[in-house]
Order: structure tokens, then C-alpha cells, then sequence
């Protein structure tokens, strides 16, 4: 499987948030679970019902994290410099937007290296200009600044 960037920084988050599911949030649901159990009659009992449902949505969002962790090359947007836009780059257009990996969009400040945009943007240089076609239609992007540091 093809290796995503992701940077060091939206990496280290996704660790903090595995562990944090790992070693607070699924043991606290697994002791509900376990109490909801203790209860009685599961097929009418809705905390049982509520907390596995709990349980598999922590599941599922670590098997998310994992996943992306498994496949992620993590670049350190620190080193970065030059005038061509790469990963990590901020870039100023009409606004100023921030590419980075799709866990870390927002799709406003932070676009993703895989998006439109993203893409049409990633390889150009300080006065390029690019037409993306976007689900509004077609829009003309001129590269302003490309910067690295804040």
C-alpha cells in the first residue's frame, strides 16, 4: 500500500489520540459494558445496549488511526523551504491556505495534498497561475507566496 504524508505534527496527535483511546476511553467503556452486563436482561437493557455501541465506535476509530499510522510517511514541514509549493506549504492565494494530509484538513485554513486544489496547486511556483475545476465550476488560482515557517 502507497505511503501518505502526513506531517509531524498532525502524526503526533493521532498517537496522542491512540493512546488516549487505548488507555482511557476504551477500558472506562469496557467497565460500563461489563456493569450494563451485570444488570441483567440484555435485550432490554438500553445502557448495555448504549455503552456497545460506544465500545464499537473506539474500536472503529482505532482501527482508523492505526491504519493511517501503519501507512503514514510523516514529513517534518520544519525543514521545508523554496519557492515551489510542496506538502506542508503554506501557500497565498486569495487566502491563505495550509496543504497538508486529509486528517488534517479542514477544507478552509488546512486543504489536503489530495483534494483540487491540493492538487493543482503542489509543484508550482510564486507567480503560477492554475484553473481547478471544482464542484462550483471553474476557478483560476494565482500563486502569491509560498512560505514554510509561520
Amino acid at each position: 500500500m502507497e505511503k501518505k504524508p502526513i506531517s509531524k505534527q498532525g502524526f503526533d496527535n493521532l498517537i496522542k489520540e491512540l493512546k488516549d483511546l487505548n488507555e482511557v476511553q476504551r477500558p472506562e467503556i469496557l467497565r460500563v459494558v461489563q456493569w450494563a452486563r451485570s444488570l441483567g436482561d440484555l435485550s432490554e437493557n438500553a445502557d448495555y445496549s448504549a455503552a456497545r455501541e460506544k465500545q464499537r465506535q473506539i474500536d472503529k476509530r482505532i482501527q482508523y488511526i492505526e491504519n493511517i499510522i501503519n501507512n503514514a510517511s510523516v514529513v517534518d514541514v520544519d525543514n521545508l523551504s523554496g519557492d515551489r509549493v510542496l506538502f506542508g506549504a503554506r501557500v497565498v492565494c486569495e487566502d491563505e491556505c495550509r496543504i497538508l494530509s486529509d486528517v488534517e484538513s479542514d477544507g478552509k485554513q488546512v486543504i489536503s495534498c489530495t483534494s483540487p486544489v491540493g492538487r493543482a496547486l503542489i509543484g508550482r511556483c510564486v507567480g503560477d497561475t492554475c484553473l481547478v475545476r471544482l464542484p462550483s465550476g471553474e476557478k483560476e488560482y494565482e500563486i502569491l507566496e509560498v512560505k514554510f515557517k509561520d
